[in-house]
C-alpha cells in the first residue's frame, strides 16, 4: 500500500466514520429529548398512581373507623349478632357508598357482607365467602392486638367475580375486647379511571400470578389484558425491584405503547404491581424527521472536508515521497542522498534533521570503517604472533625436554641434582602444554582445527581424563565421581579433541575447588531433542563464578577475578594459567556442532556455591535409536 494511499484512506475513512455518528448522535439527541420527556412522565405517572392508591387507603381506614366507633356495631360482632350488625352497618354502607363492607367476629365468621351491585345498590350476602379465612385477616384473629397497623391487599369477590382492593383494621368492643376485624373494599374497575385522570397515563394493575387483572388500555377486554400481561418470573423481579422500570414497550388495538413498571406500595406492604403506559407515536415520528434532515446536511459537509482533505494530503505526500526515496537509498549504502526539502514547516525541519543525521552518519561510517579495518590486522598480528611464537617456542622447549629427560636418567644417584632436574622437566612440560594450547587456539581462530571422527565412547574419555588427574586429586583431597558414562550412546567425535575439552574443564574445577572438595561428571541421553544429543555435566564444590563473568570465561585470556592474586601451578587452588583452556574447549565444541556453558550462583570463597559446566554434543539419529 503506496504512502499516498496510507495518508488519504485512514482521512476518508475517519470523515466517514464522522457524518455516520453526527447524522446519528444529532437524530438521537432529538429523539432522545423526546424518549427523555417520555421516560419522565411515565416516572411521574407511575408515582401518580402509588399516591392514588395511598389516597385511597387513607379513605379505607377512615369509613372503617366510622364504622367501628357506630353504638353497638363492635359489640354484635363479638357476639356474632348477623341481624343487629347488618342493621347498623348498612344505613352507613348506603350513606358513605363504600363498594364492599366485610364484618368479621374474632372467631373468623363472617358477621355481615354488604356489596354494591351493578346498579350500585346494597346488597346484603348471606352465608360465608371465606374472607375470615384470608391472609389479609390471619394475623389479625391469631394476635388480637388492637393495636396492630392496618393492612392491604388486592383480592377477588366471589359474589360478583370481581377483584377489589381491600384494607383491615382491628376493633374493640364498648369495654376494650377484641371484637374482630372490619374490611373496607373498592374495585379496581371503580380505581382505574381515578388513576388514569391522575396520573395522565394508562394503568394496568397486575395480580399476583403476573396476568393483567385490569387496564385502562383499549377496551380493557381480555384480548388487552393478555397482551400487557406479565410472565410469573417478571412479575416476582418486579414486586421486589427498589424504583420503577421503564424501556418495555406493547401493541395494544394496533397502538404502539411505552410501559413502565412498578412495585405497587402502600405503607410497607407490596399488595401487587402496575404499570403505566404512553404512546409511542410522537418519539418514531420526530426522530424520523430529523434523521433524513441532518443526513442531508452531514452529507454535503462530508464532500466538503473530503475535496479539503486531498489538498491537504497532497502538500504531505510530496515531501513524503521524497523522504521515503531518500532514506531508501541510504538503506541501500548511498549515504550521498539528500532529501532537497527546504520548507519551512514540520517536514521542512524533519528534512533538515534527516540530512544532517545522514551527514553525520556518513562521517561516523568512515571513522568505523577505519577503526575496523586496524582492528582486524591487529587481531590478525595477534593470531599471527601467537602461531609464530608458539611454533618458535616448541624447537627449543622440545630440546629442553629431552636434555632434561637425559640428565634425570643420569641423577638418579644424587638426589639434589635429581630434584633441580625434575623441576627444570616439569616446567618444560607445562610450558608445552601452554604452547600447544596457543596452537590450538591459532588453529581455531584460522578455522583450520583439523577433526578426525570416530565413535566415541565418553567411559574412555573420562577415564582417561581422570588418570592424568590422579596425582592432583590425591593431593588435593579432592573427590572426583564419574556418574552415567555407561548407559550413552557412542558420539561421532575426535578423540583427542573432546579428551582436551574436558581435561581444560576438569583442570578448571580441580583450580578453583578447595581441597577437600568434590567433582562430580555425569552424563544423559537427551532423546527428546531433535537432534538427538548426549549432555555431559562437569559440577564441583568450589568458589563459583560471578554471573558477569558466565561468558568472559570462555573468551581467549578470560579468567575470573584478580589473576594477580592466583597462585603458580596447573591444579593448585586457585592456580593461574595463560585463559586459554576454555576458549579452547568451546572452540571444539562448537567445531563438533555441539554447545557449552557454565551456570553458578556467584562467586563466595567462603560459602563455596560450586559451579557447572554442561557439555552437549550432537548424536546421530540412527545410533539415538540403537542405543
Amino acid at each position: 500500500m503506496s504512502i499516498r494511499l496510507k495518508v488519504i484512506l485512514p482521512y476518508l475513512l475517519l470523515t466517514v466514520v464522522v457524518s455516520v455518528i453526527g447524522v446519528y448522535v444529532v437524530t438521537r439527541l432529538v429523539a432522545g429529548s423526546v424518549q427523555e420527556r417520555l421516560t419522565n412522565q411515565l416516572l411521574e405517572a407511575g408515582r401518580a398512581v402509588s399516591d392514588n392508591f395511598a389516597r385511597q387507603e387513607i379513605r379505607h381506614v377512615e369509613y372503617a373507623r366510622i364504622f367501628a366507633f357506630t353504638t353497638g356495631l363492635t359489640d354484635s360482632m363479638l357476639i356474632e349478632d348477623h341481624e343487629t350488625a347488618m342493621g347498623l352497618a348498612e344505613p352507613l354502607f348506603a350513606g358513605l357508598r363504600v363498594e364492599n363492607l366485610i364484618l368479621i367476629s374474632p372467631q373468623g365468621r363472617e358477621v355481615a357482607h354488604l356489596l354494591l351491585d351493578e346498579q350500585k345498590n346494597p346488597m346484603q350476602v348471606s352465608g360465608d365467602t371465606g374472607a375470615g379465612g384470608s391472609s389479609l385477616v390471619a394475623s389479625y384473629l391469631e394476635d388480637r392486638d388492637l393495636e396492630a397497623e392496618p393492612q392491604r391487599a388486592l383480592g377477588f369477590n366471589l359474589v360478583d367475580d370481581g377483584t377489589y382492593y381491600y384494607t383491615a383494621i382491628p376493633v374493640a368492643s364498648a369495654n376494650g375486647r377484641f371484637a374482630g376485624v372490619i374490611m373496607i373494599g373498592t374495585s379496581i374497575q371503580s380505581i382505574l379511571p381515578v388513576l388514569k385522570s391522575n396520573s395522565l397515563a394508562d394503568v394496568v394493575i397486575y395480580g399476583g400470578n403476573g396476568q393483567a387483572i385490569g387496564t385502562t388500555l383499549g377496551s380493557a377486554d381480555r384480548t388487552a389484558l393478555a397482551a400487557v400481561s406479565l410472565t410469573e418470573e417478571d412479575y416476582d423481579r418486579l414486586i421486589v425491584s427498589e424504583d420503577i422500570v421503564t424501556g418495555k414497550n406493547v401493541e395494544v388495538g394496533g397502538r404502539s405503547y411505552s410501559v413502565a413498571h412498578g412495585p405497587l406500595q402502600v405503607g410497607s406492604d407490596r399488595i401487587g404491581v402496575f404499570a403505566v403506559a404512553l404512546p409511542l407515536d410522537y418519539v418514531i415520528s420526530s426522530g424520523e424527521v430529523s434523521r433524513t434532515t441532518y443526513m442531508v446536511l452531514f452529507t454535503l459537509v462530508f464532500f466538503f472536508v473530503l475535496a479539503i482533505g486531498f489538498v491537504v494530503s497532497r502538500l504531505i505526500i510530496n515531501p513524503l515521497y521524497s523522504l521515503v526515496n531518500t532514506s531508501q537509498a541510504i538503506a541501500g549504502g548511498d549515504l550521498e542522498k539528500r532529501t532537497g526539502i527546504s520548507t519551512k514547516d514540520e517536514i521542512g525541519a524533519l528534512a533538515s534533521t534527516f540530512d544532517t543525521m545522514t551527514a553525520r552518519l556518513q562521517e561516523r561510517t568512515r571513522e568505523l570503517e577505519h577503526k575496523n579495518e586496524i582492528l582486524h590486522n591487529m587481531d590478525k598480528m595477534k593470531t599471527n604472533f601467537i602461531q609464530v611464537s608458539a611454533h618458535e617456542l616448541r624447537t627449543p622447549l622440545t630440546v629442553i625436554m629431552g636434555y632434561s629427560q637425559m640428565l634425570e636418567m643420569d641423577t638418579k644417584h644424587d638426589p639434589e641434582l635429581n630434584s633441580m632436574v625434575q623441576g627444570i622437566l616439569e616446567g618444560s612440560e607445562r610450558m608445552t602444554g601452554i604452547v600447544e594450547s596457543m596452537l590450538d587456539v591459532s588453529r581455531i581462530d584460522s578455522n583450520t582445527l583439523s577433526i578426525r571422527k570416530t565413535n566415541l565412547r565418553f567411559e574412555k574419555v573420562l577415564d582417561k581424563v581422570t588418570k592424568e588427574f590422579d596425582k592432583a586429586l590425591i593431593e588435593r583431597k579432592i573427590k572426583m565421581d564419574v556418574q552415567g558414562m555407561h548407559e550413552l550412546p557412542a558420539v561421532p567425535g575426535d578423540r583427542e579433541l573432546i579428551t582436551k575439552v574436558f581435561h581444560h574443564i576438569v583442570m578448571n574445577a580441580i583450580k578453583f575447588t578447595p581441597d577437600g572438595g568434590q567433582i562430580t561428571v555425569s552424563g544423559r541421553y537427551l532423546n527428546g531433542k531433535e537432534p538427538p544429543s548426549v549432555e555431559i555435566t562437569v559440577r564441583d564444590t568450589g568458589i563459583g563464578i560471578d554471573s558477569s563473568m558466565h561468558k568472559t570465561i570462555f573468551e581467549k585470556f578470560g579468567q575470573a577475578g584478580d589473576y594477580l592474586m592466583h597462585s603458580s601451578g596447573r591444579t593448585k587452588f586457585k592456580g593461574g594459567g595463560p585463559g586459554l583452556g576454555l576458549a579452547i574447549a568451546r572452540g571444539i565444541v562448537e567445531a563438533h556442532g555441539g554447545r557449552i556453558w557454565v551456570e553458578s550462583a556467584g562467586h563466595d570463597e567462603t560459602s563455596f556455591p560450586g559451579s557447572s559446566f554442561f557439555v552437549v554434543l550432537p548424536v546421530p539419529k540412527q545410533t539415538g535409536e540403537l542405543s
